[in-house]
């Protein structure tokens, strides 16, 4: 081999070697890169692949809450219930005394077995007129504590209410307080009486009976009387609540608020209490008197 032949040859052995060093570095270099990002990945899919970091943590510190996000229902929840505030109310009480509480508890224990001058309940509630043309002579009725003049007994007679013709109510007696205003019901029935001489004469009133009606339904809402347990005297006997010991008083009732007039003001009491979304309460099983 003549010496230039040979220094050509060292030549091209010494730039195959260097080649062969430096693919073997950058093989190294890629190895190290790729151990650095994660698991290895195909290369045809190397970028597609390595996950995208956006400089913000995934991970949720001990602390935190999550919360589940639900699908709406499809139907929309029910209005809530109205409720009908109370009516306006002047507070002129009769006198009763602990004499007359006595006397009533008394009568109650006479005619329904029960020595107490509580209110049961209560379940009814019955609507009169006064036959007088004030507010005043009604009240002062109902003050006197003296033997009533048709049935003879003490205490003496009254309600729980007085409606004027204006509309102005008042009420008489504390609401857990029996009062005698309908033989066979006065355990477990509120009294309300409407100043005037007839039914007519009151359902043809406006402001009377727009007081009426809002005082019976804030009743009604209050006690859970249902709309067949508003009933006028006339109806006595034929509520399911009526109950009379003393057997000559059992058929005693009296004319005002006779049925086919009632049934005119519970059409009305209806009207107004669905306009205020009160329940009507359950169906009202009306009874034979037998007398």
């Amino acid at each position: 081999m003549t010496s230039s032949r040979a220094r050509r040859w060292a030549a091209g052995a010494i730039l195959v070697a260097l080649a062969l060093a430096g693919a073997a570095a950058a093989y190294a270099v890629s190895r190290s890169g790729d151990s650095a990002s994660g698991p290895p990945v195909h290369a045809r899919s190397r970028h597609t692949h390595r996950p995208h970091s956006t400089g913000l943590s995934t991970t949720l510190p001990a602390s935190a809450s999550v919360t589940v996000v639900t699908q709406p229902t499809t139907t929309a929840p029910p209005p809530p219930a109205s409720r009908l505030a109370r009516p306006r109310i002047v507070w002129k009480p009769i006198p009763f005394s602990a004499q007359r509480l006595a006397e009533t508890a008394a009568y109650a224990k006479r005619h329904y077995g029960v020595d107490t001058w509580h209110i049961h309940g209560p379940h009814v509630i019955v609507e009169h007129y006064t036959e007088s043309t004030t507010m005043i002579s009604a009240w002062s009725t109902f003050a006197q504590d003296v033997p009533d003049s048709e049935l003879h007994e003490l205490p003496g007679t009254c309600a729980h209410f007085i409606v004027d013709r204006d509309g102005t109510i008042y009420q008489l007696v504390p609401l857990d307080v029996i009062c005698r205003h309908t033989v066979g019901l006065n355990l477990v029935s509120l009294g309300i009486e409407h100043v005037g001489m007839s039914d007519a004469e009151i359902l043809d009133d406006p402001a009377q009976m727009q007081a009426s009606l809002h005082l019976t339904a804030w009743l009604m809402q209050r006690y859970h009387v249902p709309l067949g347990d508003v009933i006028g005297h006339a109806e006595s006997l034929t509520s399911s609540w009526h109950h009379e010991l003393y057997p000559s008083w059992r058929c005693q009732t009296h004319s005002d608020w006779q049925p086919a007039d009632m049934a005119v003001y519970r059409a009305r009491l209806k009207a107004f209490l669905r306009r205020y979304r009160i329940p009507l309460g359950p169906p009202v099983h009306r009874v034979s008197s037998g007398c």
